[in-house]
């Protein structure tokens, strides 16, 4: 499932993204009274406990104690509540990171806090990166990633580069944890007996695997350090991911260097 940002009026959307004209809280009875941020929360919480295609309007509303449309004077569609739910998430990400070790150890930290910010809400991943929601929030992350990056010298043409292949890398290795974390309950099968009932078969139906596939076969006979009760498809994830970071970054510095 991919959602696209911006699907809502062009003007209102920006205008509830960056708060001009938000609605004022209103309080009618008992009830606690609704306003954009406390009905962007409720989402939030929709979306991270039941997934991206159980978000509604109407499921919103119910966990707040009220109907869907009373959300509408507030929110005017789940186009704009998509754009605000994916622009509150990027605040829990830290604003600076401490470049004084250097911007690689920074640039790790920032891999690292995203990789965790995908995985808290695997719902922003479907939410389609070829257009960006333009919120406050997002270009407070791409500030603190550029602020990081800045210091080595690249023109702001190569940085944009630099920029948009991490994030694409991080976003890809959370993805791909993401689908593996999903997996087990949308099939009814876990990764280690999908993987044990085709490994097992895989002799038997491809003889002579290890002469016909070399390469693949020394690839695979390094013994992993992963944990009894480590998933054994995410630990694989979770070293590349590592690895790939140190090429990336090993690459950046090729880069700086060459100029």
């Amino acid at each position: 499932m991919v959602v696209f940002a911006g699907q809502g009026d062009a003007r209102r959307s920006m205008a509830l993204l960056w708060r001009s004209g938000e609605p004022g809280e209103v309080r009618p009875g008992p009830k606690p009274g609704l306003s954009v941020d406390v009905i962007v929360d409720a989402a939030i919480t929709v979306a991270d406990e039941e997934g991206m295609a159980a978000l509604s309007m109407r499921k919103v509303g119910e966990r707040l104690g009220r109907t869907g449309m009373a959300l509408y004077t507030y929110v005017p569609s789940k186009g704009e509540l998509v754009d605000l739910m994916y622009d509150r998430a990027l605040a829990e990400l830290p604003a600076e990171y401490d470049a004084s070790a250097g911007w690689r150890p920074a640039v790790t930290s920032w891999a690292e806090h995203m990789l965790a910010f995908f995985l808290r809400h695997p719902w922003v991943l479907q939410v389609s990166q070829a257009r960006p929601v333009l919120g406050p929030n997002e270009f407070a992350m791409l500030e603190g990633m550029v602020a990081i990056l800045h210091g080595t010298g690249l023109r702001p043409r190569r940085l944009r580069g630099v920029v948009a292949l991490l994030f694409d890398f991080v976003r890809g290795a959370a993805q791909t944890i993401a689908d593996s974390r999903l997996a087990p309950s949308a099939t009814g099968v876990s990764d280690e007996e999908w993987w044990l009932a085709r490994s097992s078969l895989l002799e038997e139906v491809a003889p002579g695997f290890a002469g016909r596939f070399p390469m693949v076969t020394w690839v695979e006979s390094e013994d992993d350090d992963r944990g009894e009760d480590e998933p054994y498809f995410e630990h694989r994830v979770g070293e590349t991911f590592a690895v790939g970071l140190m090429v990336l970054l090993d690459g950046i510095e090729a880069a700086v260097k060459t100029g």
